[in-house]
């Protein structure tokens, strides 16, 4: 009975302890992930569905889906907030997965993190070059508030933030239909149409 008492407990302490995924492994482990499927010989469609995939296991897509909403996100009520994350979600899956999955084997070499604070780690990482497109500088930006489950918030791609930039671009719908969220909710709709 005394050695069933002590596995219990050793088995709840090691269930208690903090099994933290560092920031620069989790990012060298998921381009890993999706440079080995988009190697693969399957269809554009199928690497687009695996894609996706690894996206949501992986990317903090409603942190970013309400960042990219801006200030906007206090003057909606929960249905909108709702309908909005639904309608991100899948404008960013379409987005992501159908860019990445023109690439055949894109080779990152993750080489340098950066701790921000306890919440974030910016990871450095370099696109290598090929005779089609020349290296490129990539900064993810982790977030890294729970160590268990690490997730990226934003890629900033030669300085460029593409979670700010697509701030920009829901500001700009917004401000030409007077703050009018239903024209930004049909901006996402159509775009998953396409």
């Amino acid at each position: 009975m005394r050695k069933l008492f002590a596995i219990i407990f050793i088995l709840s302490l090691l269930s208690n302890n903090v099994i933290a995924i560092e920031a620069d492994i989790f990012v060298q482990s998921t381009v890993n992930r999706a440079s080995k499927l988009l190697s693969e010989n399957i269809s554009k469609e199928e690497k687009i569905k695996r894609l996706e995939l690894i996206a949501k296991d992986t990317v903090d897509i409603k942190g970013i889906g309400f960042y990219t909403l801006g200030s906007v996100r206090k003057n909606l009520n929960d249905s909108e907030k709702k309908k909005y994350s639904e309608l991100f979600e899948k404008y960013f899956l379409k987005s992501f997965s159908s860019r990445l999955a023109e690439y055949t084997n894109p080779e990152i070499d993750v080489y340098d993190k950066e701790k921000l604070n306890e919440n974030y780690t910016i990871v450095k990482s370099i696109l290598i070059a090929t005779d089609e497109r020349p290296e490129i500088n990539i900064n993810w930006r982790i977030y890294t508030k729970n160590a268990e489950t690490p997730l990226i918030r934003d890629l900033i791609i030669e300085g460029l933030s593409l979670a700010r930039t697509q701030k920009e671009e829901f500001a700009s719908v917004l401000n030409s239909n007077n703050g009018d969220v239903n024209a930004l909710f049909k901006t996402l709709e159509n775009f998953i149409k396409e």
